[in-house]
């Protein structure tokens, strides 16, 4: 069992000048997961959503694939809804071309948990994941985008880099459709030489309203959209094999 210990937690807002917190050896020798905090390549916008399998999650895969672009999906296991409950979203995200990284299990804070409880938490969504689409993913973004030294030791041994953003749309803190619009007309003014942006799958306006104009300025100021895989330049998935049968007694929250 590993040793819990007490770290300061470090959020998305400090982000350092590389856009990237490197693997690193931390307290007693441990190794500390990377944690992405932009993108590599000049040019890509990976659009990402939280929180979900959530209600509108095919009509913001539908709305990318039409611009022939692909988004990235950190799912939860049990936060608004069960994974198991969505499972046909779930593949439905994956066939379509999108990625699928971990946002961990029951959207806890794991600055806040034991060694043991954040395995826990990365697990079960790993494991859904694997049964659902046969997938391992290699990406997690801790909820909130809270983390500490711990979560990055247990990140490594579960072989997952963590990913952050350094655009959010606000659509978590009820910002308004228009609010939203503008930080995206913003972002596209400045031209950055890529964009990691954060939305959550679980908001109506961003899936019918903040998307579609998202998607249509990004592509006019020249932006690729992509997954976060690719504009890293990395495999999404640390295994990829066939999926489960459905077996009600297990695959449920």
């Amino acid at each position: 069992m590993l040793v819990s210990l007490v770290f300061t937690a470090v959020t998305a807002a400090c982000v350092s000048a590389t856009g990237m917190e490197p693997q690193a050896v931390g307290p007693e020798g441990t190794l500390l997961a990377t944690v992405y905090k932009s993108c590599k390549n000049k040019g890509d916008v990976a659009l990402t959503f939280d929180d979900g399998p959530y209600l509108y999650l095919e009509d913001i895969s539908n709305a990318l694939v039409a611009a022939g672009a692909h988004g990235t999906f950190f799912f939860n296991g049990n936060n608004f809804r069960c994974i198991y409950n969505l499972a046909e979203s779930v593949k439905y995200a994956h066939a379509h071309g999108h990625m699928i990284g971990s946002h961990t299990y029951a959207h806890k804070d794991l600055t806040t948990l034991t060694s043991d409880q954040i395995h826990n938490e990365m697990w079960l969504v790993e494991q859904a994941l694997q049964r659902i689409i046969g997938v391992t993913p290699a990406f997690m973004r801790p909820p909130y985008g809270l983390y500490n030294d711990l979560v990055r030791q247990v990140s490594h041994v579960r072989n997952q880099s963590l990913v952050i953003w350094d655009f959010d749309s606000g659509d978590s803190t009820g910002s308004s459709v228009t609010s939203s619009e503008a930080l995206y007309a913003a972002v596209a003014s400045k031209n950055p030489s890529n964009v990691l942006a954060v939305n959550h799958e679980t908001s109506e306006t961003t899936a019918h309203q903040v998307l579609p104009y998202a998607i249509s300025t990004l592509k006019a100021a020249g932006y690729k959209l992509v997954t976060v895989a690719e504009c890293l330049g990395l495999p999404a998935y640390q295994h990829v094999g066939t999926p489960g049968t459905p077996d009600p007694n297990t695959w449920k929250c």
